[in-house]
């Protein structure tokens, strides 16, 4: 058996495998052989068919089945011997002209398409924004009244009030002002912030019992109704939007105090001893949950940089052709034309990642994969406020990386977290602190 590469352009290339008799004849035997005596054909005993009849019958697909595993075998280990850096995978170059019945020797030829040779410019010299979000006062106020909401106490008012959570029955109204025969009924609760403020203001001072009507102006834009309602927003468009609602239960939460037992059930008995410190605490808690977003950002900033300096081409017509059949579902010439120029962009980036990777010699070992697991795990418990005692992290995170997907995308995360900080250390950090606010539209700026 012979395989070789013949380079057509500094993009693609010719991969030829010639198989002689001798590379399958022996496999073929045998298993021809073994078909022979487990073949069970009408009129023959068990083991005593014929072995030109055993040949006639299951010969032709045997040979085609082990010539394709030696097909197979063969172009993986020519591309990994010859390190070879190629996109997509082989494609198998059509052939109508193999008779399996006579012939012997074979040649199979595989398009391939070559990674581009091309200068990549990472200097420290080179200035990279980063934007750090930093928690204004009006972000870490908002931070103490949720704490303070959160840790509070309910109360139940005699008459509405502000910040009351009202709770009683929803009837659609026809146009008479009656109740709509197979309209929409049903008991809910809702906040008084989710009407207007003019709204809000003629409910004041409403008391148990009391009945009043509503449309769908009277509240907030931005409010679902259909929630409250417990109804499809079809259904809501379909309805007459006027309502009239029973008030059956009034409540109210009262905030917490700024006190120290409101800072010991937040971060501990003793952590925090003053209003000065509470917020500053919360300032540096807000601002570490916008790290994430910078990172991702500072990210961006980096692949639109290097896709803009980094000059190269793709073989086109390959990749195009790869994807029309690499696919679980085969795409139309249209589709390939309208997926291939983001699917192009990210290939780009692939190949420029995959380079850094390999002359950085970036690496992520089983260890650093179990570790980073566990702080997911970490991560996620505390999200949903569970830290039990005794919890096998290290079984935990085996478990999840059972999962190959899962594994792959771990291991994803945590390569694209050691690409961070490399670029990190690769470029001139620019640094520019914004609010949140700020941040947002900067992101969406372009």
């Amino acid at each position: 058996m012979n395989v070789t590469t013949k380079k057509t352009d500094d993009l693609n290339a010719i991969l030829t495998v010639s198989i002689k008799e001798e590379d399958y004849r022996e496999v073929v035997d045998k298993t021809l052989s073994d078909y022979r005596k487990k073949a069970n054909i009408p009129g023959f005993r068990p083991g005593k068919v014929p072995a030109g009849l055993v040949k006639k019958q299951f010969g032709k697909a045997i040979l085609i089945e082990e010539v394709n595993k030696i097909l197979q075998q063969s172009v993986f280990d020519h591309i990994k011997k010859e390190e070879l850096n190629i996109l997509g995978s082989p494609l198998p170059v059509e052939q109508d002209d193999i008779d399996w019945d006579s012939q012997g020797d074979f040649d199979f030829n595989y398009e391939l398409g070559l990674s581009p040779s091309f200068e990549l410019n990472i200097s420290a010299r080179t200035k990279m924004p980063f934007l750090k979000v930093v928690a204004d006062e009006a972000m870490v106020d908002r931070y103490i009244t949720d704490y303070a909401r959160r840790f509070g106490t309910m109360s139940y008012p005699e008459a509405i009030e502000k910040d009351a959570i009202l709770k009683g029955d929803f009837v659609e109204l026809g146009e008479d002002g009656i109740a709509k025969e197979g309209g929409i009924a049903v008991n809910s609760t809702l906040a008084l912030d989710a009407f207007t403020e003019a709204t809000q203001n003629k409910l004041i001072a409403k008391a148990v019992g009391d009945t009043f009507e509503f449309t769908k102006e009277s509240f907030k834009d931005d409010f679902r109704l259909a929630a409250v309602l417990k109804v499809d927003e079809e259904v809501l468009a379909e309805s007459s939007h006027k309502f009239s609602f029973t008030l059956r239960e009034l409540s109210k939460i009262v905030p917490a105090e700024l006190n120290q037992e409101l800072f010991d059930k937040i971060f501990g008995e003793g952590v925090v001893k003053s209003e000065e410190e509470f917020k500053a605490r919360i300032k540096e808690d807000a601002e570490k949950v916008f790290v994430g977003d910078s990172d991702r950002k500072f990210l961006m900033n980096v692949k639109e940089n290097l896709l803009e300096k980094t000059k190269f081409d793709l073989p086109e017509t390959f990749l195009k052709k790869w994807m029309r059949s690499s696919g679980e579902k085969a795409l139309t010439e249209e589709e390939v034309e309208e997926q291939f120029p983001n699917m192009k962009e990210d290939m780009r980036w692939q190949i420029m990642q995959n380079r850094i990777i390999s002359e950085n010699k970036i690496e992520v070992n089983h260890q650093e994969l179990v570790e980073f697991t566990k702080q997911l795990v970490l991560q996620q418990m505390a999200q949903y406020g569970q830290m039990p005692e005794g919890v096998d992290l290290d079984q935990i995170a085996h478990n999840v990386l059972g999962n190959r997907e899962e594994a792959e995308r771990i291991g994803d995360q945590l390569f694209e977290r050691k690409l961070l900080e490399y670029f990190k250390s690769s470029f001139k950090i620019d640094e520019k602190e914004l609010t949140y606010d700020e941040f947002v539209k900067e992101l969406y700026a372009k």
